[in-house]
């Protein structure tokens, strides 16, 4: 990302921001079948990317993001922009609700009353995936830079996300390719023209990578470990693969444990993870420490640091709970981090993850967000006066 000297702590986010109940409401009965105008999806989403944009100039972010709002979901959308996604099927639930029976009812029943998109019953890939609807993908870009230029400036970078092929091959099941790698490779090759929009466009690529934490405690619930680090393995070499050839300190990576409020205690250990993680090429790598199952784990940066052209996104904000952290907090997580990685000119602060990766499913009102991302505002600001 930054790679010159700074004096103080840039400010950032995972991605995705509140919706518009309306156009929650859109996505919602296009994903059930149900007619809808898709001018009006169009136009409501330019409008909702104008709204946070100018919101994020408001509460001090350096480096915003679309919010992605002309999105159903952090990585459902290529279902619209590639070919050969059909039909459905239904995820298997993380496993730690096997052993919180109560906890998982009151949360089926919490969901079911939601007008959401859900992300466990997503397409399969029944056919070639091909990226097909690059028109889609301009106009994106597009709108954020106009949205950019609406605002008239101060900030100091912009980004725009793009799923894993790890995260599209795990949830959008493969029901056409002889294997999961030449499926996760056709994958890889697709999103290269959303990765190489982001940088021809002057953005900042962030690619969400959720399945490098997530899939242990779904797909590779009932498997050893290794067979779990293996495929993030595999999935980091893809990765590498489909950005050579852009310009790493354009690049960074999201990985996170799933974006929802549960116990957690089935995730795996970022110690196990964090060796084939840091092969990726890229120049950072964001991660969630504001929440109470991970916090802990910013120590491991400490035995097993980056690689020296890396950086920390560190999650500073909990994307799950109301409370609004104390702009403290936020110092205090910057200061313990910059004492991990060694050098406080390689972290930036951020949230956990977005605010609504999937349309609906966000826990917060937009106010709580907002005040959550001015309070992250003023805690780097804290740690950067003590840190530099």
């Amino acid at each position: 990302m930054v790679t010159a000297p700074v004096r103080r702590i840039l400010t950032t986010h995972a991605g995705s921001l509140p919706r518009p109940q309306r156009l929650v409401q859109l996505y919602a009965h296009r994903v059930n079948g149900e007619p809808v105008d898709e001018a009006r999806i169009a136009a409501e989403g330019e409008a909702a990317t104008r709204d946070v944009v100018a919101r994020q100039h408001e509460a001090g972010i350096d480096i915003p993001s679309d919010g992605e709002q002309v999105r159903e979901a952090f990585f459902l959308y290529v279902q619209r922009r590639m070919s050969g996604f059909g039909s459905k099927w239904t995820r298997t639930g993380s496993r730690e609700f096997d052993n919180y029976p109560e906890f998982a009812e009151a949360r089926r029943q919490t969901l079911a009353t939601k007008t959401a998109v859900s992300n466990f019953t997503p397409p399969m890939a029944i056919g070639p995936i091909v990226y097909e609807d690059r028109a889609a993908n301009e106009a994106e870009i597009t709108g954020f830079k106009s949205a950019l230029a609406e605002v008239g400036g101060g900030f100091a970078d912009a980004f725009m996300t793009a799923p894993s092929p790890g995260i599209v091959a795990t949830a959008m099941k493969n029901q056409y390719y002889p294997d999961d790698q030449a499926y996760l490779d056709a994958v890889a090759e697709a999103l290269k023209v959303e990765y190489e929009a982001a940088i021809r466009h002057g953005l900042i690529l962030q690619i969400d990578a959720p399945d490098l934490a997530l899939e242990r405690h779904l797909t590779y619930a009932d498997r050893p470990v290794s067979d779990f680090v293996a495929f993030v393995e595999r999935v980091v070499a893809t990765i590498n693969k489909a950005i050579a050839g852009l310009p790493r300190e354009r690049v960074r990576l999201h990985v996170c444990w799933g974006n929802y409020e549960a116990p957690h205690d089935q995730d795996v250990a970022l110690r196990d993870i964090l060796p084939a993680i840091r092969e990726a090429n890229v120049s950072a790598i964001m991660m969630p420490f504001a929440n109470a199952r991970h916090q802990h784990e910013i120590k491991v940066f400490r035995d097993i640091p980056l690689a020296k052209h890396q950086s920390l996104i560190v999650g500073c904000i909990d994307t799950t709970s109301s409370f609004v952290e104390h702009p403290e907090v936020v110092a205090d997580r910057l200061e313990r981090a910059a004492e991990m990685i060694g050098d406080p000119a390689r972290i930036m602060a951020s949230t956990d993850c977005g605010f609504d990766t999937s349309a609906g499913m966000g826990r917060l009102t937009s106010d709580v967000v907002w005040a959550k991302l001015r309070s992250l505002r003023e805690g780097a600001d804290l740690a950067g006066s003590r840190l530099f």
